[in-house]
């Protein structure tokens, strides 16, 4: 009888280590995951935040060589100065009214053709930015914590208007919030416990 009892406190006692086990690796396999995820987060958001200061970057840049007004008065200027070094080429080469004219309004189309190129290529670099911060977004928009989910939409709707950088920087602001949210270290049921007593 002793035997048999001693056999069954080893057995119980055995099931018993084995569902300790089982439970703390588990646990452990799901903290080491729930890490995982956290990082990827953290890399996704970063990535994101990046891109979207690199797209303000070539946006400012933009604005300040082609958008300001004495650019503007620039490029008319040397318009206007090129029309009339055009004209007066061909009049001394003899050539008639019409045809000076003709020749100004070329070297002048020629000017701003090539003034309208250099401002396609400067907008042209908004295309890779927004290439990074589609490719950051799609990981973002699947994560699992809804408030990353809403705060990454809404800063792709203001990236349609790079312009407005009020609205840009509160979007991003309340992405940075919900990513620091989502990734702050969890407490433990002890520790959740524990606070709850305090306060």
């Amino acid at each position: 009888m002793d035997k048999l009892i001693e056999l069954a406190t080893s057995l119980i006692s055995g099931a018993v280590i084995a569902v300790l086990a089982t439970w703390l690796t588990n646990r452990t396999r799901d903290r080491q995951e729930q890490q995982a995820e956290i990082g990827a987060l953290r890399v996704q958001a970063d990535a994101m935040t990046v891109a979207v200061m690199e797209l303000q970057g070539v946006a400012a840049a933009n604005r300040l060589l082609w958008d300001r007004p004495a650019e503007q008065a620039r490029t008319f200027l040397l318009a206007a100065l090129a029309f009339a070094g055009g004209a007066a080429r061909a009049r001394i080469a003899g050539g008639t009214n019409v045809q000076s004219g003709l020749v100004g309004y070329g070297r002048a189309a020629e000017l701003l053709s090539r003034e309208q190129m250099a401002a396609k290529q400067t907008a042209a670099g908004v295309r890779e930015p927004f290439a990074r911060i589609a490719t950051a977004a799609g990981p973002l928009l699947r994560c699992s914590d809804p408030a990353v989910v809403t705060a990454t939409e809404k800063l792709m709707n203001t990236l349609a208007d790079v312009e407005d950088t009020a609205r840009l920087e509160v979007a991003l602001g309340e992405f940075g919030r919900a990513v620091n949210a989502a990734t702050a270290p969890r407490l433990s049921w002890w520790a959740r416990r524990r606070a709850v007593r305090a306060g």
